[in-house]
């Protein structure tokens, strides 16, 4: 997990560079190449946009971009349940090795490595996605934030450029944000502080965004976390994991049963 924010971070850090200098509007005749592609996608949500709509123009977008991401992030979701069914066995390695020096950390680690390779685990291949598709929301909402033609227009009871008065986009975006990393701590065997935290601090991040940004943005925000939610329980429904896992427990058991009563019998014989 840790590794994950770290990329995350990185990633972020990047980005942050990458537009440190992106704050004045992108148009036609933008010369540096990462406003070329951020007005490159504000020209395909502006030939999404039928009947002149911005505002559906942004939600077909951010359902195209997700849905072609989909693959990527069913990688990310096979990888993450595959870390999170071995954490267990992570933690006895941990505890097997408590002391701090070089030789006991040279050996957690290769015992760590070695069960990695059993249960066919790359811990990096489940932040590949996040990075993969981070310059492609970020460009996104760059387009929504820096291309004059995107910043005008209504679409429902808000303005696009504007905040949205009734609190209601930044409220669903918060909503969904809690909801998709809800659903993905459920399924976990074991909770960690860490993960705790972020389900209930990434949402009133959003929401404190959301309130304070243009309407297109948070409405982008809703419809990529609803999004989120429904690919969780497309492709990781927690409630089938938990089914699935509890059947295996208690297959187990019977197996258990099974064999004591077979040994009850040879005894009375």
């Amino acid at each position: 997990m840790k590794k994950k924010f770290s990329l995350i971070a990185m990633a972020g850090a990047a980005l942050l560079l990458l537009t440190a200098c992106g704050t004045t509007a992108v148009t036609s005749s933008s010369t540096n190449l990462w406003d070329q592609i951020v007005y490159g996608f504000a020209q395909v949500i502006r030939f999404l946009s039928f009947g002149g709509l911005t505002g559906v123009g942004i939600i077909l977008f951010t359902i195209v971009i997700r849905a072609a991401l989909l693959p990527l992030m069913n990688i990310q979701i096979k990888s993450s349940q595959r870390m999170q069914e071995i954490q267990p066995e992570i933690k006895k390695i941990q505890a097997k090795y408590p002391s701090k020096d070089m030789e006991s950390r040279r050996l957690m680690n290769e015992e760590i490595q070695k069960l990695y390779a059993e249960n066919k685990v790359n811990p990096y291949m489940g932040c590949l996605p996040l990075v993969v598709q981070m310059p492609v929301l970020w460009a996104l909402y760059q387009a929504l934030s820096r291309v004059d033609f995107l910043k005008h227009g209504t679409f429902l009871w808000f303005e696009i450029g504007a905040k949205d008065p009734t609190f209601i986009l930044p409220i669903l975006a918060a909503v969904f944000t809690f909801l998709s990393s809800y659903l993905m701590m459920k399924s976990a065997p074991e909770r960690n502080a860490m993960t705790t935290s972020m389900t209930y601090i990434m949402p009133i991040f959003i929401l404190i965004m959301g309130v304070n940004f243009a309407a297109g943005i948070a409405l982008y925000w809703v419809i990529s976390n609803a999004f989120q939610v429904f690919q969780t329980m497309l492709l990781a429904n927690p409630y089938k994991i938990i089914a699935a896992r509890e059947a295996k427990v208690q297959v187990e058991k019977d197996k258990i049963k099974a064999r004591e009563k077979a040994l009850k019998k040879v005894r009375k014989k």
